[in-house]
């Protein structure tokens, strides 16, 4: 018989556990669920040898993993059309689950369905019931797991009922499969829609989280203005991918010397459009190293401070770039550092 270690402090106070190895949550929109507010983005994980365009190889992806876990890091994203659509981020996640099946309830996972993966007839992609349950069923065959935490909508399809894909979702949380619903790339009007349709259905199918691109310096894209402040008014976690700014906001890019093949801005071929950005880097550089913190870790820890901001989830290529990353999860600043940080940004 399997026993558990017994916690005194556990019992002490059973409904104020808010952190996981000194690592705070916060909870996910408005439901029951709490994750990191440090988290983890692994569209860099795969096996970079066979082509599929990822930068981190198997046993680099096993140390940030296990690392993940020590820090509190236990939010962690993927998306089954990661890497050119090879599912390999998705393969390495379940192998590192096969390996530390004893870790699985520590986690709270996120992958994605809506982009073509696993055939190529117009049904092997968007979000009609079909589409939806195959791609979940092969995700969770990748991940070598029974359900994920959270599902996103990779992005709106429109050749869709929206009540169509809200049903599949409530039948999937119903057989155990999924737990909540989220959504990516959804604007205003698209995510109002789906949110009034899910009130006429059930609450299982209410979307808990949105994932678009947002970074301090650049904030939200033109075509996606004002989800933020609609996440604040309708209890739903804004959850920003490239909170960094594609790298932006590490610092690396105040430095030429440090800039070259690998650095995903250098690569999209977009160092000559940074030179106001880079002034803006510069005077959070100014108040991060004034603060004791590094950029990045300023740049995360201002987001959380944001209404209707949820947890973070930065990429890392290693060890060293999750452990500063984590570091942010536990700063908190001040209201004044809070305005000198828009000042820097305005």
């Amino acid at each position: 018989m399997d026993l558990l270690t017994p916690r005194p402090d556990r019992y002490d106070v059973p409904y104020a556990m808010d952190s996981f190895n000194a690592m705070p949550y916060r909870k996910i929109g408005g439901s029951g669920l709490s994750a990191s507010a440090i988290g983890l983005g692994t569209w860099k994980f795969g096996y970079p040898d066979t082509g599929d365009a990822s930068r981190v190889d198997g046993p680099g992806s096993f140390a940030i993993l296990d690392r993940s876990i020590e820090l509190g890091v236990t939010f962690w994203d993927t998306a089954n059309r990661y890497n050119n659509g090879s599912g390999n981020s998705e393969r390495i996640i379940g192998r590192w689950f096969r390996a530390n099946p004893d870790q699985r309830r520590d986690v709270v996972l996120a992958t994605k369905v809506h982009g073509g993966m696993d055939g190529y007839t117009p049904n092997h992609c968007g979000l009609s019931r079909g589409a939806i349950v195959d791609a979940l069923d092969a995700s969770l065959a990748r991940l070598q797991l029974d359900y994920v935490d959270v599902l996103y909508f990779h992005r709106p399809d429109p050749s869709t009922p929206v009540e169509e894909s809200l049903e599949t979702v409530d039948d999937l949380v119903r057989a155990g499969k999924i737990r909540y619903l989220a959504v990516s790339n959804f604007s205003v009007d698209q995510l109002s829609e789906l949110v009034d349709v899910a009130g006429g259905i059930s609450r299982r199918c209410r979307p808990v989280a949105v994932q678009n691109q947002f970074d301090p310096v650049n904030g939200e894209t033109d075509d996606h203005s004002g989800v933020l402040k609609f996440c604040a008014e309708n209890s739903i976690s804004y959850v920003p991918y490239s909170p960094l700014g594609r790298g932006l906001l590490t610092g690396r890019y105040l430095d030429p010397a440090k800039v070259g093949a690998g650095d995903r801005l250098h690569d999209e071929g977009s160092l000559g459009d940074l030179a106001g950005q880079l002034d803006q880097v510069r005077s959070l550089a100014k108040l991060a190293q004034e603060w004791e913190l590094e950029v990045s870790q300023l740049a995360l820890a201002y987001l959380l401070t944001l209404p209707g901001m949820g947890p973070q989830i930065p990429s890392s290529s290693n060890v060293d770039q999750l452990e500063s990353n984590a570091k942010a999860g536990k700063v908190t600043l001040t209201d004044d550092q809070v305005g000198a940080v828009n000042q820097a940004l305005a």
